[in-house]
């Protein structure tokens, strides 16, 4: 069962004008625009977000339909491009865990990582009983996932009122808010390397590979920026 004391306590924590969860709704109103001018009802654009939640996982899904992938295909790529949820993961839930909870509420809680949810509880969690820590995130969770899903209906709605540059503008509002916190979050080596050389690399190999730029230049950069660190002790 979920503590209802801790979980409104997370839900309520996405509150203010500095949360997360203002630039994950911005996003996700282009995202129900792009559901409707792909073809998909209200009720699929909808499930779609519930299931998919990760904004870079509903857009690959969204350009996979349209070019016409197959579902298998479609999956695949979903599936891959979330695999960057994982580095969040294992460092989010060793923070939560706690001999009270049961397994099975860790599985069920794994759904709601995203990059806004992530930067919440690691904000608060400390001001949290580890205990409870598990029922917070949930909270947190469900608070992010309702809003991605009431942005991507108003979108969905909107749509009519959204041009392409309008719609590519909210889209990238939930990147460039993330940028942001992990330049004002740099304190070692590492995660000034990794922004300086994601930034150049990320670049040049799109004038070798604009398919793969984004891949293989975060890839190289982060590579390079994890060695530079340990060289130096970091």
């Amino acid at each position: 069962m979920v503590n209802v004391k801790f979980f409104l306590k997370g839900f309520c924590a996405v509150k203010g004008f500095n949360s997360p969860a203002i630039a994950l709704g911005a996003s996700f109103i282009a995202v129900g625009a792009l559901f409707k001018n792909i073809g998909l009802n209200f009720q699929e654009s909808i499930l779609s977000t519930f299931f998919t939640y990760a904004l870079p996982g509903s857009l690959i899904m969204a350009e996979s339909i349209i070019i016409g992938t197959s579902l298998l295909n479609i999956f695949l790529a979903v599936w891959l491009v979330n695999a960057r949820l994982y580095p969040m993961t294992v460092s989010l839930f060793p923070l939560l865990t706690h001999k009270s909870q049961p397994k099975l509420k860790y599985y069920f809680a794994c759904h709601f990582i995203a990059v806004s949810a992530w930067l919440i509880m690691k904000d608060n969690y400390k001001a949290v009983e580890r205990k409870y820590r598990l029922d917070f995130w949930i909270g947190v969770g469900a608070a992010n996932l309702l809003v991605a899903v009431s942005a991507t209906g108003f979108g969905f709605f909107i749509a009519d009122y959204l041009n392409k540059d309008m719609m590519i503008g909210l889209a990238i509002v939930n990147p460039v808010y993330f940028i942001c916190v992990m330049v004002v979050a740099m304190r070692n080596i590492q995660m000034i390397l990794a922004i300086l050389f994601g930034s150049f690399f990320g670049i040049l190999f799109y004038f070798i590979s604009p398919e793969w730029c984004i891949l293989l230049g975060g890839f190289t950069a982060g590579t390079l920026a994890f060695y530079i660190g340990e060289l130096n002790g970091n």
